[in-house]
């Protein structure tokens, strides 16, 4: 079962980052699509570039609105027979159910199998093989494909080197899976995701973000891959100008016994500037966050979350 902590989240953050410990992450979305055509029409429908894509290779794709509003995220590897669908907790209905009605006549089936498979997030970068079971890599920082990256270059990005893929089992075989290894909760992930300025659907999103608010283009979207819903959008912000909002990385005052919930309000000099979208409190650098802010907040000052100063770090340039 998916918690928070199993009772020392500071030891289970260690434990991942030395890659010994696994997260349960059962409550995510597991969907497959199978037949001829399933590649060449999940690559007609979202933002990666996902036709001829090999076996055990991970990728990363969005479904947009019309709009270029990001919908939903999934995270996509074929095992050459039919292509595995990770998503978000509660996201595998809708998805299925937006996925057939764009089916038309074409060679594809769609299946919601989250009630028999399991996913074990893992601190490994290794792409599983022929013989076991599927894996998804996290192609984070990336980049991935003919794209563009809006935060820093990979080398200088703090998730360089992050090693972290997501396991797929039958359910019935989750211990077999977890293998005597210790589990870290949820909090644990989540503080090593916010260090490495790593998005999530439902956390950094809402109803008008567009992926380069988030520098998302770099690991989700290829810039020349032809038409799909949601493209004008992002070809249109990537040639002419820049994004309305930015993802910023905050280190919350530690002298808070209270970490801010996700959602409020970011301040400057009592104006509204953005909100907070994680928080996690790294073994490390204590309490952490990510933000969406106004494209238009100035860098080199420290913001207020309520009575909680935050120390801005960019991510998405304001300029």
């Amino acid at each position: 079962m998916t918690v928070p902590h199993h009772g020392d989240p500071a030891r289970e953050q260690r434990l991942l980052e030395e890659g010994l410990a696994v997260v349960d992450l059962s409550d995510r979305g597991v969907v497959t699509v199978s037949g001829p055509d399933r590649l060449s029409w999940l690559h007609s429908l979202t933002t990666q570039h996902l036709l001829d894509l090999p076996p055990r290779t991970s990728r990363e794709t969005l479904i947009l609105s019309p709009k270029g509003h990001v919908e939903h995220a999934l995270h996509v590897v074929d095992d050459g027979e039919r292509t595995w669908l990770l998503t978000e907790p509660e996201a595998a209905a809708p998805v299925v159910a937006w996925l057939d009605s764009m089916r038309f006549m074409l060679r594809v089936e769609v299946e919601d199998v989250s009630d028999r498979y399991v996913v074990l997030g893992e601190p490994i970068g290794r792409e599983s093989v022929d013989g076991e079971d599927v894996a998804w890599v996290d192609p984070w920082p990336g980049p991935v494909g003919d794209t563009a990256l809006y935060g820093p270059a990979t080398e200088d990005h703090p998730a360089r080197g992050r090693a972290w893929r997501e396991l797929v089992v039958p359910r019935d075989r989750f211990d077999e899976a977890v293998a005597g290894r210790p589990l870290a909760g949820t909090w644990a992930a989540e503080a090593l995701r916010v260090a490495a300025w790593r998005p999530r659907v439902g956390a950094e999103t809402d109803h008008r973000t567009i992926p380069h608010e988030l520098d998302w283009l770099r690991t989700a979207v290829h810039l020349h891959k032809g038409c799909y819903r949601g493209q004008e959008t992002i070809a249109r912000v990537h040639n002419l100008g820049r994004p309305p909002r930015r993802l910023a990385f905050l280190h919350l005052d530690g002298s808070e016994h209270v970490l801010p919930d996700p959602g409020a309000e970011v301040t400057l000099e009592g104006r509204t500037v953005g909100r907070l979208t994680s928080v996690a409190r790294h073994r490390l650098d204590g309490p952490i966050a990510l933000a969406v802010l106004k494209r238009s907040t100035p860098v080199g000052v420290d913001l207020l979350v309520g009575t909680t100063t935050a120390a801005q770090t960019e991510i998405v340039p304001r300029d």
